[in-house]
């Protein structure tokens, strides 16, 4: 293990308050003038001089010194300052895996509440937030698919994208299955065999091409795919609602009947077994998505990254604890002094 001295500040913008400091000194001065010039318009000024001996200026100044330099450092200490001097390799093992979801306009279906949609983002979230050193990414799909988050470790943006996802997002109908796998074969680095994971979730309505040969060329690079549908078999209505969020009607097709949407377990099914994955039905609960992450956890792992990060330790307690031992001796300093010679007055003989 390699170290060397590093030094920053985790919050530097807070450093811009400094500029606070000359205005508060400022302020002091003005202070101090304004009682001066009070004491002028009073009486005397050298005879209220004599009549203060007992206030002490040189103190009064040193107190306001002592403000200004605690504030000094309670800036520095809010912008954590933090030192540094180890360096660490830090190595993650996991699985690559790439999670298609459809957003084509039947996933707006409302036999799961409160639709499909939002039922599969909130599975995905709470799926996301058990992987530890997985890679993930994101593909949307409808009538055309596309990446809409590339593989990565940083969970908190996958998540970020995942909440863009609509079915306003594709404009082409149609739920092209086809073109997400390929997609996400084409998304996975070329030269594994393995730890490439696709988990498509969908109602299975692909009326365009073969999905399940297109799963099954994906197999032989390595790709294996777990379905989970999304949706009842009876089929139901597709809500359609205006840019308000209210619903005006229901999809009809060109002769003003109502269109029902089903969900084809067949297709998953196929896709799944073929993939050397498996397929769930998405319930009102949330333990599919948590079933292929045991899956997923019990698979050979890979080493994912590889990097050094440099340790760096907050130490903005000393600077805490100097601003608050100058509040403390500002608090105990008093503007008093003590005279060696009390004066009794101009008549004194």
């Amino acid at each position: 293990m390699k170290g060397f001295f590093l030094f920053r500040f985790a919050f530097e913008a807070y450093l811009w308050i400094l500029v606070l400091i000359p205005l508060l000194a400022g302020f002091f001065v003005w202070a101090f003038q304004m009682k001066k010039r009070a004491m002028a318009r009073f009486g005397n000024l050298g005879l209220l001089e004599r009549l203060s001996l007992s206030v002490s200026r040189r103190r009064q100044i040193w107190k306001a010194v002592l403000i200004l330099l605690a504030f000094f450092f309670l800036i520095l200490a809010l912008a954590r300052p933090q030192f540094g001097t180890k360096l660490r390799t830090l190595t993650r093992e996991g699985q690559d895996i790439l999670i298609a979801l459809d957003v084509s306009l039947s996933m707006q279906a409302e036999d799961i509440r409160p639709n499909r949609l939002e039922k599969a983002k909130h599975e995905i979230v709470s799926l996301i937030d058990r992987f530890q050193g997985d890679r993930v990414g994101l593909i949307a799909f409808a009538g055309k698919a596309f990446l809409q988050c590339p593989l990565t470790l940083d969970y908190g943006a996958c998540k970020m994208f995942l909440d863009f996802m609509d079915t306003d997002l594709i404009p082409v109908p149609g739920t092209a299955i086809s073109e997400a796998i390929e997609k996400a074969v084409a998304a996975f680095v070329e030269k594994d065999r393995k730890h490439k994971i696709l988990i498509l979730i969908s109602d299975g309505e692909d009326h365009e091409r073969d999905p399940v040969a297109v799963a099954r060329e994906a197999a032989r690079q390595g790709v294996v795919i777990y379905t989970v549908g999304v949706g009842s078999v009876q089929g139901v209505p597709i809500p359609l609602y205006d840019a308000r969020g209210v619903q005006t009607g229901f999809k009809k097709d060109r002769r003003g009947n109502v269109v029902m949407t089903r969900l084809d377990e067949s297709v998953l099914q196929k896709i799944a077994l073929e993939s050397g994955g498996k397929y769930y039905h998405a319930s009102p609960g949330q333990a599919e998505l948590g079933r292929i992450y045991e899956d997923i956890s019990q698979m050979d792992k890979k080493t994912l990254a590889s990097q050094q990060l440099a340790q760096f330790e907050d130490r903005f307690q000393y600077l805490l604890g100097i601003a608050l031992v100058l509040l403390i001796i500002e608090n105990l300093l008093t503007e008093r002094r003590r005279l060696k010679k009390e004066w009794k007055g101009r008549f004194e003989s």
